[in-house]
């Protein structure tokens, strides 16, 4: 197995909705901002190479379309937002450049939101190799709008893709996510198996029926 690490800079869950900055960094500027990023980052990845478990990738941020480390790093601040990220990027080099780097936005069926974000960090020297999606129909909009962001995205950038967040659609998401043009499409990652949308962990640990379609999904596009 393979681990990604994802940072999410944070003393809470970060998401869409909340990009809360930790109490100890408040009250710095976003000079010392990106000091702290770069030093915490650097600073966790030796602690794991200390003990034999780099990651094998690692995201700067977690799902950071609409930024990281409120108000600074808000996404109406995109150039301190792309300045934060390459703080990070630059303390994972710094302990080992060999591990891939993920920028993670929840826009699996925005398109144009998707270019926007993306074509902003790469025109501001931010150097990443997988572009992370994640993808809630309710959110996200339907399979079609998915298909289409990430095929798009799969022709016009050289970074491959993987969904990184998504819990429905578990059959349908893999066949896009495995099909994109130029093999771009690296795979998937289930959101936390025992409590949200077509959880396939009941509350007494067992599994239920829906384990059964990853094996499906395993043969079709995991076996030689």
């Amino acid at each position: 197995m393979k681990l990604l690490l994802d940072f999410h800079y944070s003393d809470t869950w970060a998401d869409p909705g909340k990009q809360f900055k930790p109490l100890a960094w408040e009250g710095l500027d976003v000079n010392q901002l990106k000091v702290a990023i770069n030093k915490y980052t650097k600073d966790v990845l030796l602690a794991l190479k200390a003990q034999g478990t780099l990651p094998d990738m690692v995201q700067v941020g977690n799902e950071i379309n609409h930024g990281m480390i409120w108000p600074e790093g808000s996404s109406k601040n995109m150039d301190t937002l792309s300045q934060f990220i390459k703080a990070g990027i630059a303390g994972v080099n710094e302990v080992d450049p060999s591990i891939n780097i993920m920028l993670h936005i929840a826009l699996g069926g925005q398109n144009t939101e998707s270019k926007y974000f993306l074509d902003y960090m790469l025109s501001h020297g931010v150097k990443f190799d997988v572009i992370g999606q994640s993808y809630y129909p309710q959110w996200h909009g339907t399979l079609d709008s998915l298909k289409d962001n990430l095929t798009d995205l799969a022709k016009r950038y050289q970074q491959d893709i993987i969904v990184v967040e998504y819990t429905e659609h578990k059959v349908e998401v893999n066949d896009i996510a495995f099909n994109l043009p130029n093999k771009k499409g690296k795979g998937t990652c289930i959101w936390e198996p025992l409590s949200t949308w077509e959880y396939f962990v009941e509350k007494d640990g067992s599994t239920n029926k829906l384990i059964n379609l990853y094996q499906q999904i395993a043969k079709k596009y995991h076996t030689k």
